[in-house]
């Protein structure tokens, strides 16, 4: 189980300070501040909360916790404000940020990463995403074709399959695909959610390790559709096994294509909650997808011309990509929207060798990736490295039969330009292995 770590008391007497500063701010214009800091699109406080919004008691609930609801607010503070929003509106959107992730849950090793999705002119769209981490995850680049027999490596009620396409992935620990392309231009993510609970699941049905999940999206899907109509029948149940680092492997799973598709896969409370939509752009970790929503639609409202949230937290990276991803020039041309997407993930990049002491949440980009799904060309850039390299999906041989191939990336190996041809033929790493209870 995930548990809180002792500096949240700490967050927990810094919120206290701050609420203090944005009640004075706040004391001329409290309906005002109610609709700022209660009514977030699609968050509404509970109970004691939304009484004290109608009493106008302001900060005697603000430990209640979030959760979705239609009620709009109170008809006295329907009240239109177009002018320039106020110190007391910044600081009430950081105290929504702290205090949502003062309620987050984090394991004692977390994976911070983040994921965006361009969508240019001219059927251009590109998926970047940042890997996380505290330490080498000992990554590699593999090649899979089509074809091969999968096990789910979960016991004597795996999932079995055959690959309906071929891949070219890349590892964590080598026991799983954290990231990757498949033939047809469909981009896999798997992210940390320290909210992910996959425990209650049908033990009739057959079951699959956590690292396999990314990787049956790619063998399987061609389109984002395709992968939400099958997955949303749950057919399978995931198994989140420990990693070899001792972290739990808490993901969520984000999956985009060449059409510009995305979908979000969550389990929270052992269900599977799936977020489908174009609009799905961007993805990152705690809270829940649909908290972070809710909290970007304030900072959207503030404009980010005005104020970005700058903390290396999920909530914050996760306001500073969608502002970004949308901001950029929209282009057709391969070379500037490749560019324009690494751009965007490296701007989120947390520095490496960054620590923060107390908070293991926040760790170093060890790795970034941008697939190009229009030109099916996958490009890796290691933060150790002082070149992009990138493989295309045209220049390797994924038909049935083929050999896997590995590009080892650890050992101070360097890269640069199309590196296809520097695969070598390897044996296919085996998924993190799952003990069905």
């Amino acid at each position: 189980m995930c548990r809180r770590l002792s500096w949240t008391s700490g967050i927990n007497h810094k919120l206290g300070r701050l609420k203090a500063v944005i009640k004075s701010a706040v004391s001329r214009d409290r309906c005002r501040y109610q609709i700022d800091l209660v009514h977030i699109p699609g968050v509404w406080r509970s109970g004691s909360a939304a009484r004290s919004h109608r009493e106008g008691r302001g900060f005697k609930s603000l430990n209640a916790q979030y959760f979705k609801s239609k009620t709009p607010p109170p008809e006295h503070c329907q009240v239109t404000h177009r002018r320039k929003l106020s110190l007391a509106s910044y600081l009430t959107g950081l105290l929504l940020t702290f205090q949502a992730l003062s309620l987050t849950p984090f394991t004692g090793l977390a994976l911070a990463c983040t994921r965006a999705v361009y969508l240019g002119n001219e059927d251009t769209v590109i998926t970047g995403r940042t890997l996380d981490w505290m330490e080498d995850m000992r990554s590699n680049l593999w090649v899979f074709p089509r074809g091969m027999k999968r096990s789910g490596n979960a016991g004597s009620k795996s999932l079995q399959w055959i690959s309906k396409y071929g891949s070219v992935v890349t590892s964590g620990y080598d026991v799983g695909t954290a990231d990757g392309m498949n033939e047809k231009g469909l981009v896999a993510n798997v992210l940390y959610l320290a909210e992910s609970d996959y425990q209650t699941q049908d033990k009739s049905r057959p079951a699959i390790s956590i690292g396999a999940w990314a990787q049956y999206a790619l063998d399987s899907y061609a389109t984002v559709d395709e992968a939400v109509q099958d997955l949303s029948k749950e057919q399978f149940r995931v198994i989140a096994p420990i990693l070899p680092n001792g972290s739990p492997a808490t993901l969520h799973l984000a999956v985009s294509d060449p059409g510009g598709d995305s979908a979000i896969f969550e389990y929270i409370g052992g269900k599977l909650i799936v977020h489908h939509g174009r609009k799905y752009q961007i993805m990152t970790n705690s809270p829940s997808f649909d908290q972070q929503l809710a909290l970007n639609s304030y900072w959207q409202k503030v404009g980010g011309l005005s104020f970005l949230p700058g903390t290396n937290r999920a909530a914050d990276r996760f306001a500073r990509a969608s502002f970004y991803i949308d901001s950029i020039p929209k282009t057709a041309d391969e070379r500037q929207s490749v560019a324009e997407s690494f751009s965007v993930v490296r701007s989120i990049s947390v520095p490496l060798g960054m620590t923060t002491p107390g908070q293991p949440n926040i760790a170093s980009t060890i790795w970034r990736t941008v697939a190009d799904h229009k030109h099916k060309i996958y490009y890796f850039d290691s933060a150790i490295s002082p070149n992009v390299f990138w493989v295309p999906i045209a220049d390797l041989d994924l038909s049935a039969g083929a050999p896997v191939k590995k590009l080892t990336i650890g050992g101070g190996k360097v890269y640069a330009g199309n590196a296809a041809n520097k695969f070598e033929p390897a044996t296919p790493f085996e998924f993190l292995p799952a003990e069905d209870k």
